[in-house]
């Protein structure tokens, strides 16, 4: 074998070697927030909110976030920043401050899906989403203000809830700006039944709630918050753990049960209505 071919030899098994640890790591990666079924890998995760904590202040204003603020359709809470998932009157509310490019946000969100959709159908409890878009910041590109737009343009059409779970079940990596892309937020779309319309189109394209999305970053940045996610059940810090207690599926609907000992549950409602 020649020194040439030798040389190559090696450089071929050199990248083979790297792809293959690359892949372990994104593995590692995936599978690390949830421990035996359902307990959160939470040194893991304290690190994550740390990296984000350290940057919070860096997320750069939407395109055209000077302009007039056009709030999505039923909007709530205060200063109307509120997008609320579940029945008005649920006994419980569970706050959450959240990016749609933090990885954290993802692996959240991915494992307590069903928990949230059940506590919700039940009207034991309601979720006020709050958007924040400190991954632009952190990483650049603009995939946290684009996404958060869209999912604006999605509750204007009352689909808020279901294109919030596509989002993260097709979430690509923190570096990757693939939600930077209005057509991939439009392709995503079809994915919800009645979302891909013409009127959804051109809200995503337009931006029109660049402005009230560039409020809410505002919001966080001045809440003095941790970093994403940020998770309050009844106005309490529940995440990663609520006293010395871990957060879980088990743990948050025991936690939610205790709060709402003795009250009537809200008017069950699904997802998005």
């Amino acid at each position: 074998m020649s020194q040439k071919t030798r040389v190559a030899s090696s450089s071929a098994r050199e990248r083979i070697q790297q792809e293959r640890a690359a892949e372990k790591a994104r593995e590692k990666r995936r599978r690390g927030f949830v421990v035996g079924g359902t307990a959160l890998a939470v040194l893991a995760l304290a690190a994550g909110i740390g990296v984000l904590a350290a940057n919070a202040g860096k997320d750069k204003p939407a395109d055209g976030a000077a302009g007039p603020v056009s709030t999505p359709t039923g909007a709530s809470g205060k200063d109307n920043l509120a997008i609320r998932v579940g029945a008005a009157d649920a006994p419980s509310t569970l706050t959450v401050w959240e990016d749609f490019r933090c990885p954290i946000c993802g692996q959240f969100e991915n494992v307590f899906r069903d928990t949230f959709h059940q506590l919700e159908n039940s009207g034991q409890l309601k979720i006020e989403y709050h958007l924040a878009t400190i991954i632009d910041g952190n990483m650049g590109g603009t995939g946290s203000v684009r996404a958060a737009n869209a999912a604006a343009c999605a509750q204007d059409a009352g689909k808020f809830a279901q294109y919030h779970d596509v989002l993260y079940t097709n979430q690509p990596e923190e570096t990757s700006d693939a939600f930077g892309k209005n057509s991939r937020l439009i392709e995503l779309a079809a994915k919800v039944p009645g979302l891909s319309t013409p009127r959804f189109k051109s809200c995503v394209e337009s931006g029109a709630h660049d402005a009230w999305v560039n409020k809410s970053a505002a919001a966080f940045r001045t809440g003095g918050f941790a970093g994403t996610p940020t998770v309050l059940l009844n106005g309490k810090p529940v995440f990663p753990k609520k006293g010395n207690e871990n957060i879980s599926p088990a743990n948050l609907k025991k936690w939610v049960a205790e709060a709402n000992k003795g009250k009537q549950p809200g008017k069950a409602t699904a997802p998005g209505s």
